[in-house]
């Protein structure tokens, strides 16, 4: 399943904003298939920071684990937030090539 997060907006920002965007998606991941990969896609998005993408995407590397695929983004916003999880959660994101 593809997830492009531009259907949240262009500008993600705040933990309350982050959990409520994981919480609309939760009818929608129940669906996904045991054995099928989740897929973000961040074109589109002009901002994301690190308390939103905490809050979205912390709990899907903990609810999916390694099925949870990011695409490449040349964004330097999304650039740097997943690198300050990464430092901070002490956890790799699994970034396609």
């Amino acid at each position: 399943m593809k997830l492009r997060l531009e259907k949240f907006g262009k500008t993600l920002i705040s933990r309350e904003l982050g959990s409520e965007a994981f919480k609309a998606l939760q009818s929608t991941l129940r669906e996904l298939p045991k054995n099928e990969e989740l897929t973000i896609d961040f074109s589109g998005v002009l901002t994301l920071s690190p308390s939103w993408a905490d809050e979205f995407l912390s709990p899907l590397l903990d609810q999916f684990g390694d099925r949870v695929i990011l695409l490449p983004s040349d964004n330097l916003s999304v650039h740097a937030t997943l690198r300050i999880l990464q430092e901070v959660n002490k956890r790799r994101f699994n970034v396609e090539a």
